[in-house]
């Protein structure tokens, strides 16, 4: 249950504020928002703005004409005097993988949309004015993280690292946990090198993986050896990753209060550091360090966020804003189909003064949707070959 809510949670909310930025964005320039939905279909519920109120309506399935079918079971009004209605539509679908905004006079990859020339449409904006539409989700999520990093700082404060080699945290499964390693145990040698500081066991244990050690620790007051082999851990380097030697134990840290202003600092270094990641990863894919199949989908995010969810609201907030960074990085990529891509294909009509034709749109767009159902498909079936194994 807890993968079900905490994946629904992450996702939902992600999405909803990326389109939120798109929506508010075009409505800031005047552009007429015909649909703002947020998950996939089947529609739940929809609210539409209309004059003198909101039309409520609710979807669930119904027997009619002899067969059982998703359509609308409830429809009511609520009335609000004198109000002007802009005929938007507000959907809440079953599926909170996704959604998006439907603009007027905007031609998305269902090119089903009207363009007419009213100064209401998307078509009829500046340059500058689409690119903000455009560009508006991706700012939101970068918004979201930075809000929720600067926020987790604010609540917990700064870590402050114990430079002693005691244990501050056990990694589950790992061969500290097997052999009966605990927090708070002081290790004092490996292999009969004596421990000073915790860069000292660091530099023992980094050129050794999968080697038998000797640990000598002192657990309330009385000495103790355990026996077990390291093994690998994957270690980010400037070159990409170095594969070194780990026993799955992490250093022991307390909290600093920060004021608002440090606070604010943390979330912004956090979010730069949350790119430099990202990019990290993409050197490592190109250099051939990582491969498409070390990439994750859905129900990767979806057990990640339900193992987080069980370690506590802070580490889940933590994983949602380094997923919205993400998120963010991945739509501002100039592939057709995702935002940037959108703004790609802007960016080329300035540059040759006049629009592309339909024909040429479509051909680009189909091009953009099959490399992402790709990707989709890849990150999808890498998940479940995970799942399986």
């Amino acid at each position: 249950m807890i993968f079900i809510w905490s994946t629904a949670l992450v996702i939902g909310i992600l999405v909803f504020v990326h389109e939120l930025g798109h929506y508010l964005a075009a409505r800031s320039v005047g552009v007429r928002v015909e649909k703002f939905s947020i998950g996939f279909p089947p529609r739940f519920f929809t609210v539409t703005s209309v004059d003198n109120g909101f039309d409520i309506t609710f979807f669930f399935f119904r027997f009619f004409e002899g067969s059982l079918k998703w359509m609308p079971i409830f429809n009511t009004k609520i009335g609000i005097e004198n109000r002007k209605g802009t005929n938007t539509e507000y959907v809440v679908a079953l599926i909170p993988l996704g959604g998006y905004v439907k603009m007027a006079g905007s031609l998305d990859e269902s090119f089903d949309n009207e363009v007419t020339g009213s100064p209401d449409e998307f078509s009829s904006k500046t340059v500058l004015q689409k690119i903000w539409i455009l560009s508006a989700g991706v700012i939101m999520n970068i918004l979201t993280a930075f809000i929720i990093f600067t926020g987790i700082t604010f609540f917990q404060g700064i870590p402050e690292i114990n430079e002693d080699p005691f244990i501050g945290s056990v990694s589950p499964n790992s061969p500290a946990m097997k052999a009966g390693l605990k927090a708070g145990d002081e290790i004092l040698s490996i292999n009969g090198e004596e421990v000073y500081k915790w860069m000292d066991l660091v530099k023992i244990l980094q050129p050794i993986p999968n080697t038998l050690v000797d640990i000598k620790v002192q657990r309330n007051g009385i000495p103790r050896i355990f026996s077990f082999e390291t093994y690998k851990i994957p270690l980010p380097t400037k070159n990409g990753i170095d594969t070194v030697g780990g026993i799955g134990i992490g250093q022991d840290y307390s909290y600093v209060t920060t004021n608002f202003s440090e606070s604010v600092s943390a979330g912004y270094i956090k979010t730069l550091r949350s790119f430099g990641l990202i990019s990290l990863t993409f050197k490592m894919l190109a250099s051939g360090q990582a491969t498409i199949k070390d990439l994750g989908g859905p129900i990767m995010i979806g057990q990640i966020a339900g193992e987080t969810a069980k370690a506590g609201w802070i580490p889940l907030l933590n994983f949602m804003a380094l997923i919205s960074i993400n998120l963010a990085f991945l739509n501002i990529l100039p592939v057709p189909g995702l935002d940037g891509g959108h703004i790609f294909i802007i960016l080329i009509e300035t540059i040759i003064r006049k629009p592309l034709s339909i024909k040429s749109r479509m051909v680009i767009q189909q091009v953009g949707m099959v490399l992402l159902l790709g990707l989709m498909f890849t990150v999808m079936f890498n998940d479940v070959t995970r799942l399986f194994n």
